[in-house]
């Protein structure tokens, strides 16, 4: 009831401002009518990511690691063995390798959120902010294992013939028919969510760096939609070759990139690690001077980066040729390693060990400040990798959100879904502003984790049983 009630008020507050400006919208300058969106998304933002869904989200990573006796943590060697040697059995069923499934939610989860989202973290929060990224993506790592059991134990196979499944699946038939308005929440949520974190982000981010060096926003916006439509209308097969082929290659390279400049300022390396631990508790850095504001940044750039918690990668996990939802989980959970302690970290400790952090940049412009930094002439390096994640990032949100119109309206609004999601590439490369584009895709986010993690709860009986009975 309280929540309803809170629903309500918000709602209301929403519904006010628009009224209020709703007669003069069409007259307002870009700037204004920026204001008019904050207006609106600052109060749903609150709401969606306010303590009690921050709380949520950590409450669900340490109940599945307690209640799996931390076995994610432990079993991570495991996942690396099984990933690199597949089953070959013919009778595996699904449409793409469990290796193109994890690549297929990387390409989703590398991307801006790794160079721009933990740059963002750290100057809004601090360096302190990156522990929080850690604690979150620890905790995220079972969060994560476990939407790969459900998503593969209650997959469905659709009209195509292709196997679909994911968070609207699971608690449609995990939870029964009562809660079926919960996965169409989630559903809907999603289908809206993908235009924000997997494309009007990536894309803005993109064109914003790629203008540094003198290139117009259209002309990029153009040549992404270009390039987005034609692995995208091939669908989930399609869209998982190249995520296969572009994914592991871009990542390491970027990583080794961070190590070569870590390696030539090594000495500032421990105190980097002794700044991280020491901001992360005493608000020291942080914009707004406190520990709250330390911790709520990096719980939302960590998440906004792994996405542990949104229900989003268990829609490619749902698509692996598997039939061992444990083994899938296993993989999945890979992902928020490989994502947040992984990568994240190489760019956080090449922004702090620099100082770059100090320089009042944000964004992608304080990742390629950094490396300049540290190597003139460097930050090419950033942007290449940032095009490079961003463009994978919107492949793999393309199947998010072409899964979850699928769910709603059915198989005939792919191809409609497939033409809107790239003109959204246009779009949201030559328009928006940093700050709202940001802001409007933690609101998604935050509205889009509350049904997954209310039925992941529900159903953590059902991960702690199928890996109970799993021989390692």
């Amino acid at each position: 009831m309280r929540t309803s009630w809170a629903v309500c008020c918000h709602l209301l507050v929403v519904l006010h401002n628009i009224d209020i400006l709703n007669k003069n919208l069409f007259a307002q300058t870009p700037v204004e009518i920026g204001k008019v969106v904050q207006l609106i998304n600052n109060p749903l933002n609150n709401f969606a990511w306010g303590w009690p869904t921050v709380i949520l989200i950590a409450l669900t990573g340490i109940v599945m690691m307690v209640g799996l006796s931390f076995m994610p943590l432990l079993r991570i060697p495991y996942g690396l063995k099984i990933l690199l040697k597949q089953p070959s059995g013919s009778n595996e069923k699904g449409d793409i390798s469990p290796f193109e499934a994890l690549m297929t939610s990387l390409s989703a989860t590398i991307g801006t959120g790794n160079i721009a989202g933990v740059a963002a973290a750290i100057a809004v929060g601090g360096p302190g902010a990156i522990f929080w990224m850690w604690l979150i993506a620890i905790f995220g790592i079972a969060t994560k294992y476990a939407e790969g059991v459900l998503a593969v134990h209650y997959r469905e196979i659709d009209s195509l013939g292709n196997y679909v499944g994911g968070p609207m699946y699971y608690i449609k038939n995990g939870l029964g028919s009562r809660w079926a308005w919960l996965g169409a929440l989630f559903a809907f949520f999603g289908m809206f969510a993908g235009f924000g974190i997997g494309n009007g982000v990536q894309c803005f981010e993109v064109s914003s760096a790629l203008a540094l060096a003198g290139i117009p926003r259209l002309f990029t916006g153009f040549i992404l939609g270009i390039l987005v439509f034609s692995v995208i209308i091939g669908g989930v097969k399609r869209i998982a070759k190249a995520a296969s082929a572009i994914v592991p290659s871009m990542a390491l390279l970027y990583v080794l990139a961070c190590l070569m400049i870590l390696l030539s300022n090594f000495s500032e390396v421990p105190a980097a690690f002794g700044i991280i631990f020491s901001n992360a508790f005493t608000g020291k850095a942080a914009a707004g001077g406190t520990v709250a504001q330390v911790v709520l940044m990096g719980f939302k750039r960590g998440i906004f980066s792994n996405e542990a918690g949104l229900g989003s990668a268990p829609i490619a996990h749902a698509s692996a040729k598997t039939n061992d939802p444990v083994r899938q989980g296993i993989i999945a959970m890979l992902g928020t390693f490989i994502d947040t302690i992984l990568i994240c970290t190489m760019t956080a400790l090449v922004i702090i060990t620099t100082g770059a952090y100090q320089t009042g940049e944000s964004g992608a412009d304080l990742s390629i400040a950094a490396f300049n930094t540290a190597i003139p002439g460097s930050g090419w390096i950033v942007l290449v990798g940032l095009v490079v994640f961003a463009f994978t990032t919107v492949l793999g949100w393309s199947f998010y959100g072409e899964r979850c119109t699928e769910y709603l309206f059915g198989i005939k609004a792919i191809l409609p879904f497939r033409f809107t999601w790239v003109a959204v590439v246009v779009i949201g490369s030559v328009a928006g502003d940093r700050g709202i584009v940001w802001a409007i895709a933690d609101t998604l986010n935050g509205l889009m984790a509350l049904p997954n993690l209310i039925a992941l709860l529900l159903l953590s009986g059902t991960v702690f049983r199928f890996s109970k009975n799993y021989r390692f």
